[in-house]
């Protein structure tokens, strides 16, 4: 006699699904294989020797539509790079979103900036204007706006904040490569946008980070913090500056150009299939699904999240995600815990604030108490399968959802 496909396989039924068909992350062919042999034959492995680096530069800024790009080792200090290439330092409040990886937070405090932190919204995880602007004080020097899972903020209303007060307006484009808002690629929309291309990244070296910008001040100063004080053209020796010495290396950089020419295919195959998993999740009860906004053109796509708002009022997210897991979503994730409890940070503007004599920057942060309770995520490559085999990754979900009350609860 078969098992009965309604129950779940946390409690002994077959698995809906096995995410091990799906295809591996990364991804690469013979182009990064040929790539890598070249800069391995030039023997100009570092950019101030070779030109990969310089032309990925180029061909990334031509493809978020910025004026410029200057690479460097990874996305955290590319947050801490544009932050100081903006001018801001010691002591200085950077309003960050709670909902977002620690690196946001963490990259101001790199440079002696006070993270502060503004709530978000609770459709879309995003960064919300209005908080923001309650949340600024003679002190703020900078708002960094995430682009959470790959879709873009309201930058309309963001660029208008910073007009207002005079902000530096950073946009944290880690998880958004690619994307677009009214028509036009995010990263230089704001004065500077940070990029990201670790493992898990839509395009990826491993590691490695970039800012892009329109403003050609901020990209010498970028260029000199990045080369240890040097300005283009300069001598080897000649340190106009203090900078760092944060150089992507050529092999990375050879990695990354035959990645950019794969992402849009890449793009067009994770916005299909996310547009088929919003469909079927859209139709079961008590899962939600941020709808689509006319002003995002075009949705980054590094995660798939949605909120099934009665697991944070039972407490019995994590034993879904682990549901989900016996279903064969091994990589379904419980997402962030929110950075305003977060510990270590927590210690670390403690610590600064106190030093400096100025009031830590506590706020009431109800929404990302929130989602942070009831939000699942999915990694980019469940976007990237069959249409059937996405059919199948909504029907684990939603068969786990529906259950989800048979699950243990806290305490019990």
């Amino acid at each position: 006699m078969s098992a009965d496909p309604s129950t779940l396989a946390v409690h002994g039924g077959e698995p809906t699904f096995d995410d091990q068909v799906l295809p591996p992350w990364p991804q690469h062919d013979d182009a990064e294989e040929k790539a890598l042999l070249d800069v391995l034959s030039s023997g100009a492995w570092g950019s101030t020797h070779g030109d990969v680096v310089a032309t990925f530069e180029q061909e990334f800024a031509e493809y978020q539509q910025a004026k410029h790009a200057i690479c460097l080792n990874n996305g955290t200090l590319a947050i801490a790079a544009a932050l100081r290439a903006a001018g801001v330092g010691l002591g200085d409040e950077v309003i960050v979103p709670p909902y977002t990886f620690i690196a946001t937070a963490s990259a101001a405090l790199f440079i002696g900036a006070v993270p502060v932190f503004a709530d978000v919204d609770p459709v879309t995880h995003l960064l919300d204007p209005q908080a923001t602007e309650a949340a600024i004080t003679p002190r703020t020097k900078a708002v960094i706006v995430v682009h959470l899972a790959g879709r873009p903020v309201d930058m309309d209303a963001f660029t208008a904040i910073g007009h207002r007060h005079g902000l530096t307006i950073v946009e944290d484009c880690a998880q958004a490569h690619g994307a677009e808002y009214r028509g036009r690629r995010i990263g230089a929309i704001g004065d500077l946008g940070t990029f990201s291309f670790q493992s898990s990244k839509n395009i990826t070296a491993g590691e490695g980070g970039a800012v892009v910008t329109d403003d050609p001040d901020l990209a010498q100063a970028l260029y000199s913090l990045v080369n240890v004080g040097r300005v283009p053209g300069g001598g080897w020796y000649q340190h106009t500056t203090v900078g760092y010495n944060l150089r992507l290396t050529e092999f990375q950089a050879a990695i990354l150009r035959a990645q950019l020419t794969r992402h849009p295919h890449q793009q067009q195959t994770r916005e299909h299939n996310a547009t088929i998993l919003t469909d079927l999740l859209g139709e079961a009860d008590g899962i939600q699904v941020a709808p689509p906004d006319p002003a995002v053109t075009a949705h980054g796509r590094h995660l798939f999240m949605f909120r099934v708002p009665a697991l944070g009022v039972a407490g019995t997210r994590d034993a879904v995600v682990s549901a989900l897991a016996a279903e064969g979503l091994r990589a379904a994730s419980s997402g962030y815990v929110p950075l305003h409890r977060h510990e270590a940070l927590d210690r670390e503007i403690t610590e600064l604030t106190g030093r400096l004599g100025q009031p830590y920057p506590r706020t009431e942060l109800p929404v990302a108490e929130q989602v942070c309770t009831d939000t699942i995520w999915l990694p980019q490559r469940y976007l990237l399968g069959t249409e059937e085999q996405t059919r199948q990754i909504a029907a684990a979900i939603v068969k786990v959802v529906a259950a989800h009350e048979s699950l243990p609860r806290p305490g019990a």
